[in-house]
């Protein structure tokens, strides 16, 4: 077996556990896929004839399993839904953070690793967890690190 030396996406959606999962489901918004134009890519990749909210939910446990068979590309799909659906938050992070970006989008050849300093996630989780549900911010963090760091290990908060 092939092993990446860092973390992949799958395993940060089976790391945060499956109730954070249904969770992370739940706030996809169908608004914002429209607006980003994931709309259509969504529904194909979540194989459902109709995309609504009560489809994404009745699709948990399939889509919990396909996680679990470490689909990258369904992960990085997903993850994007999740993410461009609250783009409020990730605007918030990345300031807070002091990362240049235009409404939660920061361009991609920015060399924005050199802006995560020691310990920046538990400063995020503690500043942003009271405004923001635990299972997005989670996901978000280490989304983040996963993106620029190419991290190896799951953030948890401390106690």
């Amino acid at each position: 077996m092939l092993r990446w030396p860092f973390m992949q996406l799958s395993e940060i959606f089976l790391g945060l556990g499956q109730p954070s999962f249904a969770q992370l489901l739940r706030g996809i918004s169908i608004g914002k896929l429209k607006t980003y134009q994931l709309f259509d890519r969504m529904k194909a990749r979540l194989h459902v004839a109709k995309l609504n909210s009560e489809s994404i939910r009745k699709a948990e446990a399939r889509l919990w399993s396909r996680l679990g068979e470490k689909d990258e590309d369904f992960a990085t799909d997903l993850s994007q839904a999740i993410l461009v659906s609250h783009l409020d938050m990730i605007k918030a992070v990345l300031d807070e953070l002091g990362i240049p970006n235009e409404d939660g989008f920061f361009a991609k050849d920015l060399e924005a690793a050199k802006y995560l300093v020691a310990g920046w996630q538990q400063k995020v989780y503690e500043k942003f967890h009271a405004a923001y549900p635990a299972a997005l911010l989670l996901f978000y963090i280490n989304h983040l690190d996963w993106e620029l760091a190419k991290t190896e290990h799951l953030f948890q908060p401390a106690a």
